[in-house]
C-alpha cells in the first residue's frame, strides 16, 4: 500500500513544498489541506495556530483517512506550534525550517536576509535559527503578510498585480548588500521569479523545498519501486475557493477550545 503524506498549510503556497515531495516520491498517495478560513497565518496567534493544528488531527482521526506523515508546510505554523501538536499524536511530522543555514554557507558577502511573515520573523525560534548557524554573519530580517496574498491571487489566476508586488518590495528595503534572501513563507516561492527579476537576479533565492523532501523521503525509508494503489491527489479547504483551476472538498475544522468549554 502507498503511503499517505498529508501536506498542511494556511494556503496554496505549501504546494511549492508538495511538488519537491511529489518528485522525490512518485507514488506516495497526497491529500493537500489549505486552512484558507484564517488565512493568513502570520497574522494569527501562537494558541490560535495550535488549536487549527490540533483541530487537523482530530480531523484525520474522525475521517480516517489513515494518514501516515503529516508535513506542515507552513513556517508560521512550524515555528510556533510544532512541537505542542507533536505531543498529542504518534504521526510523524515534518515542519519547515527556513534555510538560514544554507544562505550562511554561501553568501559571500555576509550578508543575508530573511523574508517570512511577521508572526515567523518575530518568533524565538528564529533566534535560535541565526545564533546556531548564521553567527558569524549579518542577518536582516523582513516580514510581509502582502506577498502571501499576492502568491495565492497569482497562483489561482495566474495574474499578478506588478505594481503592487514592487511596491511592497520597495517598502521592505531590502539592504544592497544581502546577496541572498531566505524566502521563510512557502508562499513566497510562487513569486520567486517576478521577485528575481525586481532584484535583476543580483540576489540569491533559497527555500526549503529540496530539504523538506529529503527529510520526508528518509523518514519514510521510500524506494522508487513501491507502488500500491493510489488515489488521486485530494485537497482540502476550511473555507471557499474561487477557482476552477482545483477540485477541493471543504470541510470545517473542530476547535478544542470549545470542546473544553462543555
Amino acid at each position: 500500500m502507498s503511503a499517505h503524506i498529508m501536506v498542511f498549510d494556511s494556503g496554496i503556497g505549501g504546494t511549492t513544498v508538495l511538488e519537491h515531495i511529489q518528485q522525490s516520491i512518485p507514488h506516495a498517495q497526497y491529500s493537500y489541506f489549505m486552512d484558507n478560513a484564517l488565512l493568513p497565518y502570520g497574522a494569527q496567534s501562537q494558541q490560535t495556530i495550535i488549536n487549527r493544528l490540533c483541530g487537523l488531527i482530530q480531523f484525520i482521526k474522525d475521517e480516517s483517512l489513515n494518514v501516515d506523515l503529516i508535513v506542515i508546510a507552513c513556517n508560521t505554523a512550524s515555528t510556533s506550534a510544532l512541537s505542542a501538536v507533536r505531543q498529542i499524536t504518534d504521526i510523524p511530522i515534518v515542519g519547515v525550517v527556513p534555510a538560514v543555514k544554507p544562505a550562511a554557507q554561501i553568501t559571500q558577502s555576509k550578508h543575508i536576509g530573511l523574508l517570512a511573515t511577521p508572526a515567523t520573523v518575530s518568533s524565538s525560534y528564529i533566534d535560535v535559527l541565526i545564533k546556531e548557524h548564521a553567527s558569524t554573519i549579518t542577518t536582516s530580517l523582513y516580514s510581509s503578510v502582502e506577498l502571501v496574498t499576492l502568491a495565492e491571487t497569482f497562483f489561482f489566476t495566474q495574474r499578478l498585480d506588478i505594481e503592487k508586488l514592487h511596491a511592497e518590495l520597495s517598502r521592505l528595503n531590502i539592504n544592497n548588500d544581502i546577496d541572498v534572501l531566505v524566502l521563510g513563507c512557502t508562499h513566497f516561492p510562487i513569486l520567486a521569479k517576478p521577485i528575481s527579476d525586481y532584484f535583476k537576479a543580483r540576489i540569491e533565492l533559497l527555500d526549503s523545498g529540496a530539504a523538506i523532501a529529503k527529510r520526508v523521503s528518509s523518514l519514510l525509508n521510500f524506494s522508487d519501486n513501491q507502488a500500491g494503489i493510489k488515489k488521486p491527489l485530494q485537497y482540502y479547504a476550511t473555507a471557499d475557493i474561487c477557482s476552477d483551476k482545483l477540485a477541493v472538498k471543504q470541510v470545517t475544522l473542530f476547535d478544542p477550545t470549545l470542546s473544553d468549554k462543555s
